[in-house]
């Protein structure tokens, strides 16, 4: 996996660019706009979320791929921000329990291999009353679009671990978050939602 995205890390902000005109809509500000304290960005790839934060905010990022580190420490540089970026595995967080106030992760636990474990990784290292924003691509509302996402399947999953049929909510939901807000657009393929761990 860690070859897979150092090879996609130079051309993934272009291929990006064509899915937020047509999926995304306005997922980042959405979600990354409701940050506070400090903040972890799972799988922050290249930093696309970076400029969505508000600011008063301390954000960490880790990511899997070091090509991709790369580009998040160069937009962090470009928009003045001092961000603390490194090499981590989702499933393994390597923070203290109760660490930071929020967690972020985007269209990224269509791409780890046990999306459960991150779920529950990322509730581990909340605060009591920490919030979770979260946003992926799942599998469609649509009958005939979750065919089309079952034979993408075929290909995309042995070839980079890219699952077009999980739904994150679920997990989230079973995790113990209290589901603050969500939202389900294009054919129910894009889902996002705020979640918080509770106090006690």
């Amino acid at each position: 996996m860690r070859r897979f995205w150092d090879k996609q890390s130079g051309r993934y902000d272009r291929q990006m660019r064509f899915w937020e005109l047509r999926l995304l809509r306005d997922t980042r500000t959405w979600l990354c706009g409701r940050a506070t304290g400090e903040v972890l960005e799972v799988a922050i790839g290249t930093g696309l979320n970076l400029s969505s934060y508000p600011s008063g905010v301390t954000v960490h990022g880790i990511d899997l791929s070091p090509g991709m580190l790369k580009q998040a420490r160069s937009r962090a540089e470009e928009l003045g921000l001092d961000v603390d970026v490194a090499e981590g595995n989702a499933q393994r967080l390597e923070f203290p329990d109760a660490s930071f106030d929020t967690v972020v992760c985007t269209l990224s636990l269509c791409s780890v291999p046990d999306d459960r474990a991150v779920v529950a990784e990322m509730w581990r290292v909340l605060r009591p009353g920490g919030r979770l924003l979260l946003a992926d691509h799942v599998v469609s509302t649509s009958a005939p679009l979750r065919v089309v996402q079952r034979l993408l399947e075929l290909v995309t999953v042995p070839m980079g671990e890219e699952h077009f049929r999980r739904r994150p909510f679920d997990h989230v939901r079973a995790q113990g978050f209290s589901i603050e807000d969500h939202d389900r657009f294009n054919r129910g393929i894009v889902e996002r939602l705020i979640a918080r761990k509770p106090e006690h």
